[in-house]
């Protein structure tokens, strides 16, 4: 059990880290920089206490609107995807999912896909939406999560495949 604190409290800083001091002043096509700090939420234990994961979710999102300057709009989304991660297991890997033996880089490309998929592109809809906040805006948003999510599924689906342990 420390040890699985440990190594999630690592991440955390990692993941804010990542995206604070590297992927915030990546500027794709003069404006899009990946939000690959969510890939956190989506490694965390399955097993893990939920209310506990809500508040781990927030407390990431809040740590990245801290350093962005975002109002809370990372914790809202990052709140959101944790929150509906289960539905989204559960549809993406089945009945993986229910025996609670999910690991993202042993599971096949296309369900990882459809998770990390999904998952962002919720994360960056809710985001742009409260970032923007003007609903006459509805195609900036769109476009906004269209890009950025294309962005962040690539770095995150190359670093599983370049960071993932070959079995032997």
């Amino acid at each position: 059990m420390g040890s699985v604190i440990f190594w999630n409290s690592i991440r955390f800083v990692l993941a804010v880290l990542a995206q604070v001091l590297i992927c915030n002043h990546i500027d794709f096509l003069g404006y899009i920089n990946p939000l690959v700090y969510i890939y956190f939420i989506f490694l965390f234990p399955l097993n893990a206490n939920r209310s506990a994961f809500l508040i781990i979710a927030f407390l990431l999102g809040l740590t990245v609107d801290m350093f962005s300057d975002t109002g809370g709009a990372h914790a809202f989304a990052c709140t959101i995807i944790a929150y509906i991660r289960p539905f989204v297991l559960r549809f993406a890997f089945g009945v993986s999912y229910e025996h609670q033996s999910v690991k993202l880089e042993n599971t096949a490309a296309g369900q990882r896909l459809v998770y990390i998929v999904i998952l962002t592109v919720i994360h960056h809809f809710f985001f742009f939406l409260l970032e923007i906040f003007n609903i006459s805006s509805i195609l900036i948003i769109l476009r906004n999560t269209a890009f950025f999510s294309i962005f962040t599924i690539l770095i995150i689906t190359l670093s599983i495949t370049l960071f993932s342990r070959k079995n032997s």
